[in-house]
């Protein structure tokens, strides 16, 4: 391909490989994890033994 014969494959290769890390970065700290407060609930059933 002449028209890309300026640029070199290596800094092609660099800004590909840094492109994709920044989007992985990127999108491994936005990503919100949901708290699970709702998953946990405290039963206080207070039990009455008479034995």
């Amino acid at each position: 391909m002449p028209q890309m014969a300026p640029l070199n494959w290596m800094v092609l290769f660099n800004i590909f490989i840094i492109t994709f890390m920044m989007f992985n970065i990127l999108n491994y700290f936005n990503f919100m994890y949901l708290p699970k407060s709702y998953l946990i609930k405290k039963s206080s059933i207070k039990f009455n033994w008479t034995w």
